[in-house]
């Protein structure tokens, strides 16, 4: 199983997509620093994740969300979003 999540920086607020295998693992990995993308903004928290049975599918997902970010959908995606 795959999962898709989302982390949220405590520092700076902002937000990584990502998939992984083993999320726990990975998460540590994000909070060492090992990551050199997210290394700058931990430590970090999950806030949102997704199953999936395949490697593939979960990177389809990945970038489906990543296309979302910053607007719209994402926050609706992480329940920010009140309609008007």
């Amino acid at each position: 199983m795959y999962n898709v999540y989302i982390l949220k920086s405590l520092k700076n607020s902002r937000h990584y997509i990502g998939h992984t295998e083993n999320l726990e693992k990975r998460l540590i990995e994000h909070n060492k620093g090992d990551v050199r993308s997210t290394k700058n903004g931990k430590p970090w928290k999950v806030i949102y994740t997704e199953t999936y049975e395949s490697k593939a599918d979960a990177y389809k997902r990945e970038l489906e969300i990543k296309s979302y970010k910053g607007g719209i959908k994402f926050k609706k995606l992480l329940g920010l979003w009140k309609d008007r």
